[in-house]
C-alpha cells in the first residue's frame, strides 16, 4: 500500500519552473512524497526547456494556451482544465510559485475543492493592485487562500501579517531562485554570444504589460542612446515572444550593431550572461533577485517594485521608463567606478540557497509525513 503524500506542483511560465525546480528536486529526494508536476502550457516550449535542465519531467499538461487569447479567456480555461485534473489526482497538497494567473487559479481551485495550498514566494506586495498587472491581484488572492505561506524575506512576512495571515502559517525560507542560481552556476556553459573581451555588457529584459506602448518605446530609445554614447557597451536582449514587445523591439533595435537580440535564453545561458555582464536593465521580477547574487547592479525600469529589499540594500535602483532617467542612471554606473562598486556588492537579500530544503521540511511537518 502506498502511504506517501501526493503533492502536485503546478507551473505555468519559465520563471515559475526555474523557481519551483529546487522544491521539486528536494521533494523527489524524500521517501514520503509522491511529486506530480502539472504544467498549464502557458509558455510550453520555454517551460519544458527549463524543467529539462533540472532533469524534471511534466506528468500532465493542461494545454490552455490559444493564440490571441485574452486574460479572462485564459483564466476561464485554467479553471475549466484544472478542476477535473485535481479531482482525478486528489492531492494532499498543491504547491504553486509566484504571481501568475496559474497561481491565482490554483489557489481558488484548491479553496473550492478543499485542498491545502502552499504558496512559494508568498507575501510580495506593491501599494497598487494594478501594478504590476495582473500579478499584484493574483498574489493577493493567493495570499488570502493559502494554507502555508513560504515568504522569501522578513519584509514579505510582514506584508502577510498586515494582511491578517496567522503567524503560524507563515515561514521565512529565502527565495528558491537563489537555490536554482547556485545549482546552475556550477553547470553553466560558455557565453552564447561572440563579444569582445574588452566590451562591457548590459543584459536587458523588458516585457511588463504596464510598460507596453510609449514606456517601452522610451526604454528602447534609451538603449540606442547608450549604445551610441558608449561604443564599448554591448547589449544582450532576449526578446519576449509577446508580439507587442517583439515587433517594437525589432523595429527599433534590430539594425543597431552591438545590440544582440535573441529568443529567450535557456536558464544555463542566462546564468552565463549574468556572470559576464556589467549591469542589468530590466522590468523583470526574477532578475532583481538573481543579479545581486552575482554582484551585478540592477536598474529596474519600473516605478515601484514588490522586491524592495534589493533597493533598500543599494544593489538595485528604480529608474522607471523615462528615457532620460535610464540613460543618466546607466551612465553613472559606466562612468563612476565608486558608484558602480557601491551597487556591485555580491550580496543577496534573498537567501542562502537552502530555501527549497526549508519548504520541504515545513510541508513534511504540516502533512505529518
Amino acid at each position: 500500500m502506498n502511504f506517501r503524500k501526493r503533492i502536485v506542483c503546478i507551473v505555468g511560465t519559465r520563471p515559475e519552473a526555474i523557481k519551483m525546480a529546487p522544491v521539486i528536486l528536494k521533494l523527489q529526494e524524500t521517501s514520503w512524497a509522491e511529486t506530480i508536476v502539472v504544467a498549464t502550457g502557458q509558455h510550453r516550449e520555454l517551460l519544458d526547456q527549463s524543467l529539462a535542465v533540472f532533469g524534471i519531467k511534466v506528468h500532465q499538461n493542461l494545454d490552455v494556451m490559444v493564440e490571441g487569447q485574452s486574460l479572462p479567456r485564459l483564466t476561464a480555461r485554467l479553471f475549466e482544465r484544472l478542476e477535473p485534473c485535481l479531482s482525478e489526482l486528489a492531492p494532499d497538497m498543491l504547491l504553486a510559485q509566484g504571481d501568475t494567473t496559474s497561481v491565482m487559479v490554483a489557489a481558488v481551485s484548491c479553496f473550492y475543492q478543499n485542498i491545502p495550498f502552499g504558496h512559494v514566494e508568498a507575501g510580495l506586495r506593491t501599494a497598487d493592485i494594478h501594478l504590476p498587472f495582473p500579478e499584484e491581484f493574483n498574489r493577493r488572492v493567493a495570499g488570502l487562500l493559502s494554507t502555508l505561506h513560504f515568504a522569501p524575506t522578513r519584509g514579505a512576512q510582514a506584508n502577510l501579517y498586515r494582511a491578517g495571515v496567522q503567524e503560524a502559517d507563515v515561514f521565512v525560507t529565502g527565495n528558491t531562485c537563489i537555490d536554482a542560481l547556485y545549482w546552475m552556476r556550477e553547470r553553466a556553459p560558455p557565453l552564447p554570444f561572440s563579444i569582445k573581451d574588452s566590451s562591457r555588457i548590459a543584459l536587458v529584459t523588458a516585457h511588463r504589460r504596464e510598460n507596453m506602448g510609449e514606456p517601452m518605446r522610451q526604454m528602447f530609445q534609451s538603449i540606442l542612446d547608450l549604445r551610441r554614447h558608449y561604443p564599448d557597451l554591448e547589449f544582450i536582449y532576449p526578446v519576449h515572444p509577446n508580439p507587442s514587445v517583439s515587433h517594437l523591439a525589432r523595429d527599433m533595435l534590430s539594425r543597431e550593431e552591438g545590440i544582440h537580440m535573441c529568443p529567450p535564453l535557456d536558464y544555463p545561458a542566462l546564468v552565463s550572461v549574468l556572470a559576464r555582464c556589467t549591469f542589468v536593465l530590466t522590468d523583470s521580477g526574477g532578475l532583481q533577485e538573481e543579479a545581486p547574487a552575482f554582484g551585478k547592479p540592477v536598474l529596474v525600469m519600473r516605478s515601484e517594485t514588490e522586491r524592495p529589499e534589493a533597493v533598500e540594500m543599494g544593489v538595485a535602483r528604480l529608474v522607471g521608463s523615462d528615457r532620460g532617467t535610464i540613460v543618466a542612471e546607466a551612465s553613472r554606473l559606466l562612468d563612476d567606478q565608486e558608484a558602480y562598486r557601491s551597487m556591485a556588492k555580491g550580496v543577496s537579500p534573498y537567501g542562502d540557497g537552502r530555501a527549497a530544503e526549508r519548504i520541504r521540511d515545513h510541508i513534511e511537518a504540516y502533512l505529518g509525513a
